[in-house]
């Protein structure tokens, strides 16, 4: 059954036109959430009483980088991108440990809340998706169906830092970023370079100069796994929810084979998408594709709003 539906789940997105145009932007509406003494700021469209959708970016990023998707999901969905402590609109705190997982954890809790729900259907990205399976793997009953981009299920990440040397050298950057001062090695007028939608440039100028580097490596210092080879190879409790998983075969950071085995820990339907010409920015690089990809696996397998409250 799992793997029917990685073969349906590709052989839908291959169906898409591939110049599909996006659709026009909603308006986008600030907010605050209350982690303790930490504001996090998400913004969100569409209607209040629609199934809830909450989407976590990575590094280095923000809110904006879900402007496509939202406008996607947006008349069938509430949509809510958060910034994450650190970035952006949201507070930065000093140390290591304000950003290790269980406040992050924290955080995407806090943003659910205050959008009056008591769960949501969960989306991430990078350290977004590191943050959703995290949360659905310690609080399951916060995530209805969850969205994973371009990074493996923690199990899996071990597994690969252990056995696969290719993995094992491309996660030099985060071993470099784990290091005493590698902050200052952040330049943020150019660290969005990777954006290549002109349009969106100064918003993330400007979004940029408000964020914090030393919380953008303390990601990395507070949670990246043991690339040791010597840390055991985790074990965690089966997800009970639904999982669609998306990938750029053209990552450099994250490889495609930390996704093989992942239907294994998932005791729910789950689906495996690969792009081909996508590198790790998936939502960027396959961009209508990936985003109606993820609003029809949604509408698939619906969630009542009422059971969110």
């Amino acid at each position: 059954m799992k793997i029917a539906a990685i073969a349906a789940a590709a052989l839908l997105a291959l169906s898409l036109p591939a110049t599909a145009a996006a659709p026009a932007l909603p308006k986008f509406t600030d907010h605050y959430a209350q982690n303790g003494a930490v504001k996090i700021h998400y913004a969100t469209a569409g209607d209040a009483s629609k199934p809830l959708v909450i989407m976590i970016h990575g590094y280095p990023d923000y809110w904006y980088t879900w402007r496509n998707l939202m406008a996607e999901l947006s008349p069938q969905y509430r949509v809510a991108a958060m910034d994450t402590r650190g970035y952006n609109l949201s507070d930065k705190p000093d140390g290591v440990a304000a950003y290790a997982m269980p406040n992050l954890i924290g955080d995407v809790e806090a943003v659910i809340k205050a959008e009056g729900r008591k769960s949501a259907i969960v989306v991430g990205h990078d350290w977004g998706a590191a943050i959703a399976w995290q949360t659905v793997l310690n609080k399951p009953e916060l995530v209805n169906r969850l969205v994973i981009i371009s990074v493996p299920h923690p199990a899996n990440m071990a597994r690969e830092l252990k056995i696969n040397p290719d993995q094992q050298r491309n996660s030099n950057y985060a071993r470099n970023f784990q290091k005493e001062g590698s902050e200052k090695n952040i330049n943020l007028a150019t660290i969005y370079g990777w954006m290549t939608d002109e349009a969106a440039k100064p918003a993330y100028k400007e979004a940029f100069a408000r964020s914090s580097p030393a919380a953008m490596m303390a990601y990395y210092k507070a949670n990246y796994p043991d690339s040791s080879g010597a840390a055991p190879i985790p074990t965690f409790p089966k997800i009970k929810v639904p999982v669609l998983v998306l990938h750029g075969m053209k990552d450099n950071a994250l490889l495609s084979p930390g996704h093989n085995g992942t239907w294994d820990q998932v005791d729910a339907d789950t689906t495996v998408v690969m792009f081909p010409n996508s590198s790790h920015w998936v939502e960027q690089d396959a961009g209508p594709l990936a985003n109606k990809a993820i609003h029809d696996w949604l509408n698939e397998r619906p969630v009542d709003p009422k059971s969110q409250r």
